[in-house]
C-alpha cells in the first residue's frame, strides 16, 4: 500500500492526471489535489485534500474523530 500511494504522488508530481478510488480516504486527501467524498453513490463533499482533511463534517463521517489533518 505504502509503494502504490508512493508511486501514484510521483506520476501525478511528474504531470500525469490520477483518479484513484480508494477506501483509506485519509491517505488519499493527502495526496490529492481535489476531493470528491461520495455518499450513497452521490457527490457529498467537494474541495482540495487539505480541505476535506479539515471538513468537520467528513471528519466525523468519514475519517473518524481521530483525524490527524496536518
Amino acid at each position: 500500500q505504502d509503494e502504490t500511494f508512493l508511486r501514484v504522488h510521483e506520476i501525478n508530481r511528474a504531470g500525469v492526471s490520477v483518479i484513484m478510488v480508494e477506501q483509506n480516504a485519509r491517505r488519499c486527501l493527502q495526496i490529492c489535489d481535489r476531493g470528491y467524498v461520495l455518499d450513497q453513490g452521490r457527490n457529498a463533499y467537494t474541495g482540495t485534500g487539505r480541505e476535506l482533511l479539515k471538513d468537520p463534517k467528513v471528519i466525523a463521517l468519514y475519517l473518524g474523530t481521530l483525524a490527524d489533518t496536518d
